[in-house]
């Protein structure tokens, strides 16, 4: 798998500013299938950090119900916690 499809998203939470300041931590959505160290490479990679720890969790999608009787799921997705070297950091905005 190539960066591009490890890495799908950066998380913007208030709880994801708050570690990224403290800790230097910062949360990304990647592939289900994808294991810590494709995900430290892939990170890495393309956004030229050193990373330091990874941490990853799979999350359940919330069941919905919009105006229906028919319930429906999001989807589920796994979580990656990345902590970076001191010094390095990541612009997301």
């Amino acid at each position: 798998m190539s960066p591009f499809e490890i890495i799908k998203s950066a998380r913007l939470t208030e709880k994801g500013s708050i570690q990224s300041e403290r800790f230097n931590q910062y949360t990304v959505v990647a592939d289900r299938r994808a294991n810590k160290v494709q995900i430290r490479r892939a990170v890495e990679e393309l956004f030229k950090v050193k990373v330091t720890e990874v941490r990853t969790l799979n999350v359940r999608g919330k069941l919905r119900r919009q105006r229906t009787h028919q319930a429906g799921q999001s989807a589920d997705w796994k979580k990656a916690i990345v902590t970076l070297k001191q010094g390095d950091k990541i612009v997301l905005t």
